[in-house]
């Protein structure tokens, strides 16, 4: 058994769960992990976080690196004293934050330059750079290579390019990170919305062998479909025996249809950003805590979820903060959010150990089949870090 050693403990059609073994605990898998963007899970405390379920955090490299800085995380001693969250972490690699700064950044073959848009100062990203960053300085436990994201839609000629670009920065990526015996660094592939260009990139990833295999260039604004049949492209050609992610993904529906697919890990800034705007996830499906329909409604928001934010505040108590602006408002629903993401993965894990993920799948694929992210023609169909 390896620091990192992944073993699939049962499985339901594609559909598996398993347990990911790192040197500071085990990850669950189907896995949330909750976004860390600045250091903090938004409105949340860190005993809250694990009281969710959550056994891994994601840490946001451009962020980091832009306050406080990467030399002076490593002084402090690392995201996870700085913190105070004792398990694992995972860092993107930066790359995502700058392709999202279209008018701030300069590609070339070996890295990227870009202004930061807290205060204009310019910086420096290259795979060694990132892998610097992530593994040395914020000391994360999971580090991704750097990576390319392309536009959607984009010609196959363009999403080629980026690949290949993808391709060059991984082996570069895993050439600066080394040996390490008690950190692990996960691949990307890339190819946007074509078969031949996601199994192209997902065999050169493979060839590359890394601890783990990410999809990105989801996420993007292609809607539900298109994720889907993106993962469907690219699953068949990454190994069974490791690890494999979605980054970004965050929508219940999208979670569940994800895991039929094969896919064990996930991140969305979802549960707190809606829980700050007065949304709430229930098993019965979201609700806006603002409408006037619970001005007067002493319901907990789900009974059915083990947390003190879901069964102990009313509809109507929750109404009332949103109204009169109040943090608590946004931090009960936050919390709650982030437990009924907690339950969903702990609920997949069951039915997938029993053997009736595919009966869970329909009932809710069927209940929430509304809430399914749509095309960037119809709505913006991804949520930005934080």
């Amino acid at each position: 058994m390896t620091q990192f050693d992944f073993e699939i403990k049962a499985s339901d059609g594609a559909a598996r769960a398993g347990v990911l073994q790192t040197p500071r605990g085990e990850i669950r898998t189907p896995a949330f992990m909750p976004v860390g963007t600045a250091g903090t899970v938004k409105a949340l405390y860190t005993d809250q976080v694990r009281q969710s379920g959550a056994d891994i955090l994601l840490g946001n490299t451009y962020h980091l690196m832009l306050r406080p800085g990467p030399e002076r995380l490593k002084a402090l001693g690392g995201l996870h004293k700085f913190m105070g969250w004792d398990g694992p972490i995972l860092t993107d690699s930066g790359g995502f934050q700058v392709w999202s700064l279209a008018k701030l950044r300069k590609m070339d073959a070996e890295g990227v330059t870009f202004q930061s848009h807290i205060d204009g100062s310019k910086h420096r990203l290259t795979p060694a750079r990132s892998i610097e960053i992530q593994a040395d300085c914020i000391g994360a436990d999971i580090s991704m290579q750097l990576d390319e994201c392309t536009d959607f839609p984009c010609s196959h000629e363009e999403a080629a390019r980026s690949l290949e670009l993808s391709l060059k920065w991984g082996a570069a990526s895993k050439a600066a990170f080394g040996v390490r015996e008690t950190q692990a660094l996960f691949g990307i592939v890339q190819g946007s919305n074509y078969p031949d260009l996601r199994q192209r990139s997902a065999e050169g990833v493979t060839a590359q062998g890394f601890d783990g295999y990410a999809l990105g260039g989801l996420a993007v604004g292609e809607g539900h479909e298109q994720m889907c049949a993106s993962i469907e492209m690219a699953v068949p050609f990454l190994p069974a025996d490791r690890p494999r992610y979605v980054m970004g993904i965050g929508k219940p529906v999208d979670l569940i249809e994800a895991v039929a697919r094969g896919i064990d890990m996930f991140d969305c800034v979802l549960p707190t950003r809606s829980g700050r705007h007065g949304q709430a996830w229930t098993w019965d499906g979201p609700i806006n805590i603002k409408n006037a329909k619970h001005a007067e409604d002493l319901r907990p928001l789900d009974e059915a979820v083990d947390c003190p934010a879901s069964r102990d505040y009313s509809r109507a108590y929750l109404h009332h903060l949103f109204k009169a602006g109040e943090h608590l408002g946004a931090m009960v629903l936050s919390w709650h959010n982030l437990a009924f993401f907690g339950a969903l993965t702990a609920r997949m894990r069951a039915e997938i150990a029993a053997g009736t993920f595919e009966a869970f799948r329909a009932k809710y694929a069927d209940k929430w089949a509304g809430t399914r992210s749509q095309p960037r023609s119809e709505t913006d169909g991804r949520f930005k870090p934080g």
